[in-house]
Formats: C-alpha cells, structure tokens, sequence
C-alpha cells in the first residue's frame, strides 16, 4: 500500500478537535461503504459527502447475495434511518459524533445528447474535463462532484478511496486523497511473516538446566513472567542453547510443554510438526480452550494440512459434530451462483488445496504389492472405513458407473464434512463445530467480524492466510480481515495467534515464496 504524503483521516477513537481546529470536508468513494458500512460515522465532527453517483453504484450491488451485497443494504438502511426528508437531503443532516453528512449533487454535471458533460468553469472542473472526458464512468463523475465540492466549500477538502487508481487520478487533479485507515492495523509480524526468513524468528528464554527439566519431568513450570510475550516461545537451556523445549505461556509466568506435536488420522495417514512453527500450531489447533486460532505463513507452511488434519482428526475423535471448509472467492468476485450444480461443486475449484489435503490425509501410503492385480481384485470387495471408522458404501460414485470415489466423498454425504460458501454464512449458527477459512486475508474487517460471530457454543475458528497474497483491492496486509481478528481479540483468553516461517513443500516452492 502507497504511504500517502496528506493528513491522516480521523478515526474512530480520535478525541479532541482536529489539526488547527479546521473542519474538513471529507468526501467518501463506494468503495469506502462497502468495505466498512459505518465508516459515515467515522469522521467525528467534520462533514462527511456522498456524492449521489455513490448512490447509483450502491443501488448496483444491493441485490447480490455476496457480502458486498450485504453490504450496500446495511449502507441504504444507515442513509434511509439519517435521511428521512426531502430538506435532510438538500441541508445535510448533523451526526451523534458532532459531524455532519450531506449528499453531493454536482449540478454542473448534466446528460446532454446522451452523454455526460460537466459544465463548470473552475481550473479543477476544466481539468477533469480535459484528463478524464469519459464522465459515463461513474469514477469520473465522483471526482468530478469531488472536484466541485473543493472549489465551492471551505478546504480542506479531501477525497476518501481504497481504490489505488482513484487515488492518483485525484492527486493529478490536486486534490487532497487519503485511503481509509480507521481499520488499519499496525503488527510487526506482517513484514516478518511476508519477507524471506533466514530462520524461524520465535521468542527464545534462557533458562537454568536444573529448570528445564522440571519442565521436561512436570509439564509445567513458574518463571519470571516476561512483558509483551507471546503465547509460544522456546525455553533453550543456558548451558548449550541448542537444546531446549517449545512451550506455551499460560500467562503470570506459567509455562507448560506443549501437548500435540503429531496428527493420525483414523484409516489414514500419520504426520509429525516439520518445525518449531508446526509444533506451535498442532498445540493451538488440539487446545479445546483455544476456539479462536490465526496463522499468518507464507505458501508451503502447512496451513492447510495441518488445520485439515487436526480438524478432521477431533471430530473422528468426537470432540466436534463436523468439520465446515470455506475459502474466500476472490479472483472473478461474482457470486457462486453463477456456476452450475451443486454447491460442493460449485466450490470445488476454490476449495481444491483442502480437498487434496483430504486425500493426502485418507489416503493410506501404497505399497509395492499393492499394484498386483490379484490383490487389488480381492480389495475392491473390501468395506470401506468413513472418518468415524464405520463401514462405508464402496467406492463408486454416484450414478454407479464404476469410478472410484474419493476418500473424502463418503464424509460429504454423510455431513461429517460440509463445503460452506461465504455468501451463505450470514444469519447461521454454528455450535459444536469445527470451522477452517483458508485464504482468510482476502476479508474485509466486516465479513470477518460476520464469521466470528456466527461461532456457537463448543465451536472453534480457524482463520490462516498469506498476507503476500492479498487479490482483494479493497484490503491490504494492514487493513485485511484477518490481521483485523488477530488484533482486535489478541490476549483473549480463547485465542492463539501462530506465525509459520519455514516452508516444507520442497526445496523448489520455497525458494520460489521467498526470492519470486
């Protein structure tokens, strides 16, 4: 994200008056609504505009049933409950927050011989003229309403926009322009977990040995508490660093082994944390007290296995009712709707790395005497075993045509596991349930906030990502979904927070995240 050289907008918790003690005329892009729909509320006692095209785009999205949709019906209701007359529209309407917010008609902009035309004779409404003659795009027509509110109202006036290109078109007009940071987030592990590492960056005390193996003997051990510590360090023996044990702190200076280190799925396969980072999360994801986990790592980390394993691997176990898989849907933003079949199908293309670490996880290493025919002919008659080791249909697909089946399939009928899409997330409750978001920081602040509170009682969320891949134009790393989880509920007493550094897909993918 661009660091802009302008004032910073106000936030949300900003007390006092403003810088000189002017009152700004801020005007917000669509795309500022959509992403957070009470930003209006945001801007403490200055003014806040929406120019009417903002309106006419709002009216564009209102009826899909995405969260952007959702989203523009939660900005109509805000405006409808403000703007109740005719006279509201026209004078503004004054805001609990001491502000004010009126909505932007630039009547210098006309429809003439079916095309816009702006008709103002200000230097900055000729340049718009002149730069961006194409007023049917409604980008244009904001910055021209943006453009007039500057040369008619007192300055500053400034433009509000997430959008990147919006933003230097502005800048060629001279207008003020800021991105929309009341959401921002400051984390110091976003630029340690989206540069190359050279090793595993984790906190490390140094203990007396004699200490370290109370801890090895007891599985729990006091210490002096450390300020600002993260849940999981290493404790390295001061006599040969090198050696040490990885520990979680349970707070007031406890500090206790930690329990899993491993997954084995029941008719499946066995896996073992890789690295330190693995061993810290495979804690997390098996802690029943921790129903909220973050995972910041790079591609190869193992997010995605591990969180399947260990998900899959408790409700076997019946710690949960059932495992639900979502990914956000980012590269086309059109609704799953659009494609055909069945929900499951319609997903599968965006949920396929989970769907390969199901069959990775089911799928029991073959061995050389397996390939021989007569062996495989007496198998086929054997049962097969679903995620509960109950005896499953064969092998066959659907319409009995003979095509082998998917370990996973057997679970999806049965509802062990169930494929969610995010567009339908909205108005359920899930208790007792296991939930994995994979590619969680494409969110928004406001769909992730929609995802935690859908968690019912005995539920546990897992929201992992690669902040280095962020396609959503609208977050970054500091304004996504996901850095937004991790410090708004940071020091919860029912959150861990895992960041994964080291990749073990193979030598090639690792070097490719790291030096691509």
């Amino acid at each position: 994200m661009i660091q802009l050289a302008t004032a910073k907008p106000v936030r949300a918790n900003q007390r006092g008056g403003t810088a000189r003690g002017r009152v700004k005329q801020y005007v917000l892009d669509t795309n500022v609504l959509i992403h957070d729909p009470q930003s209006v509320f945001h801007f403490k006692e200055h003014f806040v505009w929406i120019p009417v095209e903002v309106l006419e785009e709002l009216d564009r999205f209102k009826a899909e049933s995405t969260t952007r949709g959702a989203n523009a019906r939660e900005v109509h209701r805000h405006l409808s409950a403000i703007f109740k007359t005719t006279r509201d529209m026209q004078n503004g309407v004054a805001l609990p927050n001491g502000g004010k917010i009126r909505i932007a008609i630039n009547r210098k902009l006309r429809r003439l011989d079916d095309q816009w035309v702006c008709a103002a004779d200000s230097p900055r409404s000729q340049l718009v003229n002149t730069l961006f003659p194409n007023l049917d795009s409604p980008d244009n027509r904001i910055l021209a309403t943006a453009a007039h509110i500057a040369d008619s109202e007192t300055p500053p006036t400034i433009l509000v926009s997430k959008d990147l290109n919006m933003q230097l078109k502005a800048r060629t007009l001279g207008l003020e322009v800021e991105d929309y940071r009341t959401d921002r987030v400051e984390d110091s592990d976003i630029r340690r977990t989206v540069h190359p590492a050279d090793d595993e960056a984790y906190d490390t005390i140094v203990i007396p040995a004699n200490r370290l193996q109370a801890l090895a003997s007891q599985g729990e051990i006091l210490l002096r508490q450390e300020p600002e510590l993260n849940q999981y360090v290493l404790l390295a023996n001061q006599d040969d660093h090198t050696h040490g044990i990885p520990a979680k702190h349970l707070g007031g200076g406890r500090f206790r082994k930690l329990h899993n280190d491993c997954l084995a799925i029941r008719g499946g396969r066995a896996f073992k944390a890789a690295n330190l980072g693995q061993r810290f999360f495979l804690d997390a994801l098996f802690d029943p007290a921790m129903t909220l986990v973050t995972v910041y790592g790079k591609a190869g980390t193992g997010k995605t296995l591990l969180s399947v394993g260990a998900a899959l691997q408790q409700v076997q176990q019946g710690g949960y009712d059932k495992l639900l898989i979502t990914r956000v849907i980012m590269p086309t933003g059109k609704d799953i709707g659009f494609l055909p079949g069945t929900k499951e199908e319609k997903m599968q293309p965006w949920v396929q790395p989970a769907y390969d670490a199901l069959d990775l996880l089911l799928s029991k290493p073959k061995q050389p005497d397996e390939f021989n025919h007569q062996r495989q002919s007496r198998r086929k008659h054997v049962p097969y075993l679903n995620g509960h080791g109950q005896a499953a249909e064969p092998h066959l697909n659907g319409n009995g045509a003979g095509k082998p089946m998917h370990p996973y399939e057997p679970l999806l009928q049965h509802g062990t596991i169930e494929i969610e899409a995010m567009a339908h997330i909205r108005g359920r409750s899930l208790p007792n349930a296991i939930f994995i978001v994979d590619e969680a920081q494409q969110l928004t602040p406001h769909e992730a906030k929609t995802l935690v509170t859908r968690m019912g009682k005995g539920s546990k969320l897992i929201l992992i990502g690669d902040l280095a891949q962020i396609d959503n134009p609208y977050v970054d790393a500091h304004t996504n979904g996901l850095v937004y989880t991790r410090s708004r509920l940071a020091g919860q007493p029912f959150m861990a927070h895992i960041n994964l550094f080291k990749g073990e897909r193979g030598v090639m993918a690792e070097m490719a995240a790291d030096l691509m």
